[in-house]
């Protein structure tokens, strides 16, 4: 399932990615930063703290005694205390296992375990500790004897002071960090939207391209500068259209080519064929006198029925051409719907075979000739492919300023794989029968007839079977 809280548009989503890098980034190098200068800090005021506890016990340890008592030991805490300064540490001292001895009432706090780890120390050991919420350090220095740097003489010295001081100045480094951190991602937002903006206009440069090559500008292209992905893109695009480009003028030469040639086709037809129906038309006549025996009168049926066919073709051929060309234009008037439909049933003997349910006075301005021609090939169609005995209705209303126009009948419909190509041309129902009383065409002009009123023909099957043609048309054409 899609989130929809996740930002939309290209132009944000690069903005926020650049945004969220540039926060990581400001964000690591803090955090980094703030790291190494924290260490820093720690590091420097723990050297300090040994250097000084060194420095003083190594000029104050020569005067002590070979055992110190408590007195001793007492009177060195004292004077490593008043050496402290500023860091006011508080020392104390043991000797071996003895108690620790410091120069006021009370020891300082030195963390577990560090007197375990200074007895068998050479060499000081620093422990950090917090103590009331605060950090601390505490040192524990062993004591090695005069001139043997490696025998330890069994006293430890041992300090202890707050670092709070020095965690004001890292929580200073925090403060500083963020500071710089804020604004730095605030300024990004400049960068990023002109990155966005650079990233962005080629793609708009593309998607405007491509409207204006959908809208058939083919001639479309596209300005490409520079040498990265996006320039390869537009190039692409460019050879892409131009390649195009070519193609959709080959196909409407040989388009065109082919149109002239089927018009020019049956243009030459007209002429022999008008001849050849005068002539079947005499010897018709002489069939249906009885002068001619049988055989010669079922040939000429044949001859004139095949010669009617082919004369339907060719004109049927010729109005697709006209179609094409753009030729084909309304000769509009003002009719009455009812009478329309019963002139197209009485001119073909259908008034007996097809129910016509038109209310009176429904009228529309429409191309009379184009409209029969129209419902005589739906009924057509329905009383030769539904069955002799199918009833076929014929149904007109008006809804909304349109006519809409209904040709059912009781057949067996049409098959399911045939119906989405019922009106393209030469298209008929059962592909086996390919010698039929209709062209393949009657349909196509039917279309294109509802298309050149700014209508629409369409097919579809009954719920109780048979098949159903909707013919709608605006009652006054644009």
């Amino acid at each position: 399932m899609r989130c929809r809280r996740l930002p939309q548009g290209l132009r944000t989503r690069l903005v926020v990615a650049f945004l969220l890098v540039s926060a990581l980034s400001a964000l690591c190098a803090a955090a980094l930063t703030f790291r190494q200068a924290r260490s820093a800090i720690l590091d420097r005021a723990r050297d300090s703290a040994v250097h000084d506890l060194r420095a003083q016990v190594g000029s104050l340890a020569p005067d002590l005694p070979y055992a110190p008592t408590a007195t001793d030991l007492r009177a060195l805490a004292l004077q490593v205390d008043r050496a402290g300064g500023s860091r006011g540490w508080r020392t104390a001292a043991a000797y071996r296992d003895g108690a620790l001895v410091s120069a006021a009432s009370t020891a300082p706090v030195l963390p577990e375990g560090l007197r375990a780890n200074a007895a068998s120390a050479r060499t000081a050991v620093v422990q950090r500790f917090h103590r009331g919420g605060e950090p601390w350090l505490a040192v524990a220095l062993p004591v090695t004897r005069e001139g043997r740097p490696s025998e330890p003489s069994g006293l430890v010295v041992y300090a202890s002071f707050s670092l709070a001081h020095e965690e004001q100045d890292v929580a200073a480094l925090v403060s500083a960090a963020r500071a710089g951190a804020l604004p730095v991602v605030v300024l990004s937002i400049i960068p990023a939207l002109l990155a966005a903006r650079r990233v962005l206009r080629p793609v708009r440069q593309l998607r405007t391209a491509a409207e204006n090559m959908s809208e058939g500008a083919l001639d479309t292209r596209i300005h490409v500068t520079g040498n990265d992905e996006l320039a390869d893109l537009g190039r692409t695009f460019n050879t892409m259209a131009a390649t195009l480009q070519a193609d959709a003028t080959t196909l409407r030469a040989m388009e065109t080519r082919a149109r002239r040639f089927a018009s020019d086709v049956s243009h030459e037809l007209r002429t022999p064929l008008a001849a050849m129906t005068a002539v079947t038309g005499i010897l018709d006549k002489d069939a249906a006198s009885g002068r001619l025996d049988p055989e010669t009168s079922e040939a000429l049926e044949l001859v004139a029925g095949e010669t009617n066919k082919l004369v339907r073709m060719v004109e049927d051929l010729m109005e697709i051409s006209r179609f094409d060309a753009g030729a084909a234009v309304l000769d509009l008037d003002e009719i009455d719907i009812g009478e329309l439909a019963r002139k197209t049933l009485a001119l073909r003997h259908w008034q007996d075979r097809v129910s016509l349910d038109v209310p009176p006075g429904l009228r529309a301005r429409l191309d009379p000739r184009r409209v029969d021609v129209i419902l005589a090939n739906l009924i057509g169609n329905a009383l030769r492919h539904g069955g002799a005995s199918v009833p076929v209705d014929v149904r007109a209303r008006a809804s909304d300023g349109r006519l809409v126009l209904t040709v059912t009948d009781g057949g067996p419909g049409i098959p399911e794989d045939v119906l989405p190509h019922v009106f393209d041309r030469f298209t008929k129902g059962d592909a086996a029968r390919t010698r039929s009383e209709g062209s393949g065409l009657g349909l196509a002009i039917a279309a294109e007839n509802a298309r050149l009123h700014g209508g629409t023909l369409t097919a579809a099957n009954a719920p109780a079977g048979g098949a159903v043609f909707t013919l709608t048309l605006p009652q006054e054409p644009a």
